[in-house]
């Protein structure tokens, strides 16, 4: 049985790897500052920061691999992201060539790409980051790239993550559709938006581990659509009475921004870059190295999303050290745009 470290493996999709891992035979080792909301066999969760190495240190002795997740994404609205993303990043990669680790595996993100020139992306295509966040994954990936000659690096750019469990942001629009109300696209909603399931972006890092040398691979579901037809789709499963209405792309844009600088939205700068554009991936070549399909499309992975959402008891105070991927937002001011969108 080979051995996995899981770093943020408490975290939304960390947590959905190591379950993944678990059941493809892998004996997981989540090193998280969280403990998890599960514990099964072949698994450990070791308390520790990536930041501080004298805790988890001896945990990389006698792995095979390393699927490094943690990060502080854009909700945390963060003011230095490269702690975490970039010298936690480094922290993890120099201990995994220490121990003589076979394979590391990246979870970086589509951020690094910016607003792109064209569509499809591929990994040819020359990344731009144009906030923060992105840069700090772009910069972790140029570190990680010094290190190829002594170990096997994948890094993975996944498309916006979707999936049972998922809330952050999506809370947002999932209460908003239970209770009805209309969803607002910028412009016409034609922006070409792709989604990943997380389910198929874990079946992706897994697929990594045997690849060699350095590669990067792009991540996304292989059948997708606009945004108005994915929001679409899921206000005409929900059946609530919820419709897509659109908003005038520059000023919503401007007010999305403004809002967000004065912490009276939970969006963050990424979020009102990319909402009204488009935005999808090549994923030709992760199918045909690694032999890697999506099973889910953006419509049925923001149906399955919304359906757990549904079904799940909404007990949000009672959970405690929860990721941001994992936990329900504030709304803030959106919630009055929730209140005026239903006047049209």
């Amino acid at each position: 049985m080979k051995r996995a470290i899981v770093t943020g493996g408490s975290g939304y999709f960390g947590s959905l790897l190591c379950k993944q891992l678990l059941k493809t035979e892998w004996e997981v080792i989540n090193i998280d500052i969280n403990p998890p909301n599960y514990d099964l066999e072949n698994y450990t969760f070791i308390k520790g920061n990536i930041n501080d190495l004298s805790k988890i240190e001896s945990s990389f002795l006698n792995i095979d691999a390393i699927f490094h997740n943690v990060a502080l994404v854009p909700i945390t609205k963060s003011k230095n992201y490269e702690k975490t993303n970039l010298y936690g990043t480094k922290n993890t990669i120099e201990l995994a060539v220490k121990n003589k680790i076979k394979s590391f595996i990246y979870t970086s993100s589509s951020a690094i790409y910016g607003v792109p020139k064209h569509n499809p992306v591929s990994e040819h295509d020359l990344p731009s980051p144009a906030e923060t966040y992105g840069k700090s994954k772009l910069d972790a990936e140029f570190l990680l790239s010094t290190y190829s000659n002594d170990i096997n690096i994948s890094i993975i750019r996944p498309r916006t993550i979707l999936g049972h469990g998922r809330l952050g942001i999506f809370q947002i629009l999932f209460d908003w559709i239970e209770k009805g109300w209309n969803i607002p696209v910028l412009g016409s909603g034609e922006n070409i938006y792709q989604f990943v399931h997380a389910d198929d972006l874990a079946s992706a890092c897994i697929s990594a581990e045997k690849a060699n040398g350095l590669n990067f691979y792009n991540v996304g579901a292989q059948e997708y659509c606009t945004m108005r037809e994915t929001l679409e789709a899921l206000c005409e499963y929900a059946q609530t009475g919820s419709k897509v209405v659109s908003l005038p792309s520059s000023t919503f844009e401007f007010l999305m921004n403004v809002s967000s600088k004065l912490k009276l939205s939970p969006l963050g700068p990424y979020h009102s870059l990319m909402y009204g554009r488009s935005l999808y991936f090549d994923t030709l070549k992760i199918t045909n190295e690694l032999n890697w399909k999506s099973h889910y499309s953006n419509k049925k992975a923001i149906i399955d999303s919304y359906c757990h959402y549904i079904n799940s008891p909404k007990n949000y105070s009672e959970r405690k050290n929860i990721s941001p991927h994992s936990s329900p937002m504030k709304q803030g001011i959106l919630k009055l745009l929730g209140y005026s969108l239903n006047f049209f």
